[in-house]
C-alpha cells in the first residue's frame, strides 16, 4: 500500500462534492489477491445474484467476519479522517446523530442496536452485466459515507462498466456523474444524501449510485460499507 494520505485537501472535496477519489492505493497484485478472494466460499456469507432480484446483472458476495485482514485495515484506516467530514455534515443538516472517529466504536453502536451483520462486499461483472441505481442502507443506524476498491484497469481488463453517480436535485432535474477510476485507486462517496447550501441554508441533496453496462472483459471491485445490517 501507498504511503499515508494527507488527507485534508480530500476531505474538503469530499465535503463539498459528495465523494472523492483516492490516488492510487493498491499495486495491481494487491489488486489481483483481493481479487482471488470472490472464489473462497469460506470467506462469504451471502452470494447475491443480481438479476434475480431486479438488480441489474452480476454477482456480489458479502464477507463474512472477521474480514480478511487487508480489508479490515483499511476499512479502519478510511473511517477516521471521513468521519469527522460526517460530523460536519451532520451539524449543517441539524441532524443529532454524531459518530466517533474509531470504527470499532461505531460497529458496537451498530452491533447494540441489532445491526449485526458484515456488509463489506466483493462484486464480479462481466460482459452485459450491470447494476441499477441504489443506495446501501442496511438498517436504522447507517453512515454517511462508503468506499469501492478498483480491481482491474479499465481499457485493459474491461470496457464500459462505469461508475455512475445520480444527484437528485431538489425541484430541478438530477445530474449524472459518471467515473472510471484505475486498478487500485478507491473511491468515498456519500451512501443516501449530502448537504447543499441554498438560500434558506442547507438542505439534503439525496445520491444514488450503480454501473453501467460492462461491453467487454471481467470489472471487479470491492465494496467498504460502515455500518453492519440487521
Amino acid at each position: 500500500m501507498n504511503a499515508t494520505i494527507d488527507w485534508s485537501t480530500y476531505q474538503t472535496t469530499l465535503s463539498e462534492s459528495g465523494f472523492v477519489l483516492l490516488p492510487p492505493r493498491l499495486s495491481s497484485d494487491e489488486c489481483l489477491e483481493l481479487a482471488s478472494l470472490f472464489d473462497q466460499p469460506n470467506l462469504h456469507r451471502k452470494t447475491i445474484v443480481m438479476q434475480k432480484h431486479g438488480y441489474g446483472s452480476g454477482e456480489y458476495k458479502y464477507f463474512n467476519y472477521p474480514l480478511p485482514a487487508r480489508l479490515d485495515a483499511l476499512r479502519h484506516e478510511l473511517f477516521k479522517p471521513i468521519a469527522l467530514v460526517a460530523n460536519d455534515w451532520n451539524e449543517k443538516l441539524g441532524l443529532t446523530q454524531r459518530y466517533p472517529t474509531d470504527l470499532d466504536e461505531w460497529l458496537a453502536i451498530c452491533h447494540n442496536a441489532g445491526q449485526k451483520r458484515p456488509t463489506a462486499l466483493i462484486l464480479k461483472y462481466g460482459s452485459g452485466d450491470w447494476n441499477a441505481l441504489h443506495q446501501d442502507i442496511y438498517g436504522e443506524l447507517y453512515f454517511p459515507f462508503q468506499a469501492v476498491l478498483f480491481l482491474n484497469q479499465p481499457g485493459q481488463d474491461f470496457t464500459g462498466g462505469e461508475f455512475v453517480l445520480v444527484e437528485q436535485r431538489p425541484r430541478m432535474q438530477s445530474r449524472a456523474i459518471v467515473l472510471q477510476p484505475e486498478q487500485g485507486q478507491i473511491l468515498i462517496f456519500t451512501t443516501k444524501f449530502r448537504p447543499g447550501r441554498g438560500s434558506r441554508g442547507y438542505h439534503r441533496v439525496g445520491m444514488r449510485h450503480g454501473v453501467s453496462e460492462v461491453k467487454k472483459g471481467q470489472r471487479m471491485t470491492i465494496g467498504l460499507i460502515f455500518h453492519d445490517a440487521t
